[in-house]
């Protein structure tokens, strides 16, 4: 008890250099935190993309270049596929350009059958599937513009120049993207006057081990049509996306180990300061019984205090910070927003930890191989 009450009284005794060096320690967990949440991020998309049998069925010359519509008949035909599902991308805005979100045309009859994992409630499947207006909208949008269930919304298209008016009829559940909305194919082709062609083609399969056959039945179905396709899973479709923000990722963890260095150096720098200026303190210390192996302890409690306290602050602030992001917008498209799994605060913390623990323990073990005598000499 006596010894975690003199860490304490140390810790205080110089209140500002304690508080500057926790505020530091906490501004780079904080980068540490945000940072490597982004790796976590991706490794949980794929991860979970990689447990659906779905396919994506796209253009080959791009994901730009749009396919016919009588595709979904011929690919439903092949065996092993239990559902298809066109979509149409919209673009649409509610109010202010700042105010876009994903928003796209789909099949209302190939909501249960093709993405199982929505969670989409029985009432409002049905309300999807018989309203022509009907939406489904993620929980991040409902929150950001305080949408609430029968609201009738209204979207713009610039492309287009058409205004979509839509009633929210259910919500999408966990198992997509928090901040998409969908409506009805066909509501979207009598309003632009357009029909007969897709942007993808999902395909859902019975099983995993049916995906390469799947795959293979459908390119060459189409290899040598005008309209040539490209199939590929749902996990190596995510991939895709996410290559290009493999750069961005590595930019991150680099510039997060920077920071932990740097943070490093001035919590080293810190400690060497406090314990030179505590010499004869110590030396006090150890010539009325305090062993040597003891007073390091003591200084090295005093920076493991410091780091816990720095570090939870920090992963802490991230913690809240990305949780608030879905509400604001969407990070990353159509992958979804990023959160922050526990490992990474927990890792935070124990880094923070050692740094504190390890900045004071160098000087103080320095310190103790210097004589008491010497050190009361100078005293005098």
């Amino acid at each position: 008890m006596k010894f975690f009450r003199v860490v304490y009284r140390n810790l205080i005794r110089n209140r500002r250099r304690s508080l500057l060096t926790i505020l530091s320690i906490a501004v780079s967990m904080f980068i540490f935190a945000a940072l490597f949440a982004l790796p976590s991020f991706v490794d949980r998309v794929l991860a979970a993309s990689a447990t659906n049998p779905r396919l994506v069925c796209h253009g080959k010359a791009g994901l730009g270049y749009s396919l016919p519509e009588a595709y979904g008949r011929r690919i439903a035909a092949i065996p092993h596929v239990v559902g298809v599902d066109l979509w149409n991308w919209f673009g649409g805005i509610y109010h202010l350009p700042s105010d876009q979100f994903p928003n796209l045309a789909t099949e209302p009859n190939q909501t249960e059958t093709v993405w199982p994992d929505w969670r989409v409630s029985r009432e409002s499947v049905d309300a999807f599937q018989h309203e022509r207006t009907a939406a489904l909208v993620g929980l991040s949008t409902m929150q950001r513009f305080g949408f609430r269930l029968g609201q009738q919304i209204m979207l713009h298209d610039s492309v287009y120049g058409r205004n979509l008016q839509l009633r929210i009829v259910g919500t999408l559940g966990k198992g997509t993207m928090p901040t998409m909305l969908i409506f009805r194919r066909d509501y979207l082709q009598q309003a632009i006057g357009q029909t007969g062609r897709a942007d993808f083609i999902w395909i859902r399969v019975d099983r995993l081990e049916s995906i390469p056959q799947v795959i293979q039945a459908v390119d060459s179905q189409f290899a040598n049509s005008s309209d040539p396709t490209t199939t590929e899973s749902e996990q190596s479709f995510q991939a895709g996306f996410i290559e290009s923000l493999r750069t961005i990722i590595r930019l991150a963890e680099v510039l997060s180990v920077i920071v932990l260095l740097s943070i490093s150096l001035v919590a080293a720098n810190t400690a060497a300061m406090s314990v030179r200026e505590r010499r004869v303190e110590f030396a006090v210390m150890r010539s009325i019984g305090f062993t040597a192996p003891r007073v390091v302890a003591l200084v090295g409690a005093e920076g493991a205090l410091t780091g816990v306290i720095g570090g939870a602050i920090g992963a802490g602030v991230a913690w809240i910070v990305l949780h608030l992001l879905p509400l604001s917008g969407d990070l990353f498209g159509s992958l979804g927003t990023v959160t922050m799994p526990a490992s990474v605060p927990v890792a935070a913390i124990a880094l923070s930890t050692l740094i504190g623990i390890s900045s004071g323990l160098v000087p103080a073990t320095l310190a103790m191989r210097r004589k008491v005598v010497d050190e009361l000499r100078a005293i005098g």
